[in-house]
């Protein structure tokens, strides 16, 4: 049998590995972000000569410029409103139709929750031409219900999964119990079911606004006015007829990688706890 200090040594060993291993992930994951924030202060000519060089003239007009230019703010707007009103939407109608299938036994209960389910396998890129076909015909395209609409739907289907797995863990007594005391469905929903199920609320919540903020198809092939554009699309101009210069490119994605850091900032805890107790509890 090994002696316990091979197996300290092991065990030294495994954990030195694990610390390069995440030293290099923690490496990988910052430096671009670093290089991202300190080239957004350089004139389009100093990246040019010098890609990783540090700036030698900061400068803040890269960002009164892009903002201005790129009409940033319209689309940070933009952004807000798709996120939030799709967020919104989306963890409503999920809890209560988890609810409904958790809860509820009715005969084609089954077939409803499969067709939901079954739209975890739908690719956004599938069922792009016939959606966008499909708002042209309805006179929807090139509005913001043409777009809330797709991201609701889409959102649904692994919204719905988490409710309805996390629901269904919750104790038939609970419900019971309000019922012999005269509460009604809609009650037992509001006052029960949703203050129980508040974890895996936020994890739908998180998860859905960080999904809809980052969107970009919808967005880029439902609407062309320029009014209508999230930060995502608005960003991607950057790319065509202002590609040469680098500074106000690199500044347009400072300003649309900064609201996710201060998301996350803000609501670090409640992300961590959503994701761990948020999780499929049968």
């Amino acid at each position: 049998m090994p002696s316990q200090s091979m197996i300290d040594r092991s065990n030294l060993g495994w954990r030195l590995a694990a610390y390069i291993v995440m030293g290099a992930f923690t490496f990988l994951t910052v430096a671009p972000l670093v290089w991202l924030f300190y080239s957004s202060l350089k004139p389009n000519m100093e990246i040019v000569r010098n890609v990783v060089a540090l700036p030698q003239n900061p400068t803040f007009q890269n960002f009164v410029t892009a903002w201005t230019r790129g009409r940033l703010g319209l689309y940070m707007l933009n952004s807000v409103i798709y996120a939030g009103v799709g967020t919104v939407v989306t963890s409503m109608l999920a809890l209560s139709s988890g609810y409904g299938f958790a809860k509820f036994k009715f005969k084609i209960s089954g077939l409803f929750y499969f067709f939901y389910i079954i739209g975890l396998l739908i690719t956004v890129h599938s069922v792009l031409v016939p959606l966008y076909v499909l708002e042209t015909k309805l006179h929807i395209d090139d509005t913001r219900f043409g777009v809330l609409l797709p991201y609701v739907a889409f959102g649904m289907p692994f919204a719905i999964y988490l409710a309805t797995s996390y629901i269904k863990g919750i104790p038939d007594a609970l419900e019971e119990s309000a019922v012999i005391d005269g509460a009604g469905y809609m009650q037992i929903f509001w006052h029960i079911i949703a203050p129980v199920a508040r974890p895996v609320t936020t994890t739908i919540l998180i998860f859905t606004f960080l999904s809809n903020w980052n969107e970009f198809v919808f967005v880029f092939t439902l609407t062309s006015k320029a009014v209508l554009r999230s930060l995502p699309v608005g960003v991607n101009a950057f790319a065509g007829g202002m590609a040469r210069d680098y500074g106000l490119m690199l500044a347009a994605l400072v300003i649309a990688t900064v609201p996710m850091l201060v998301f996350y900032a803000f609501f670090r805890d409640q992300i961590e706890k959503g994701f761990s107790a948020g999780s499929v509890k049968e």
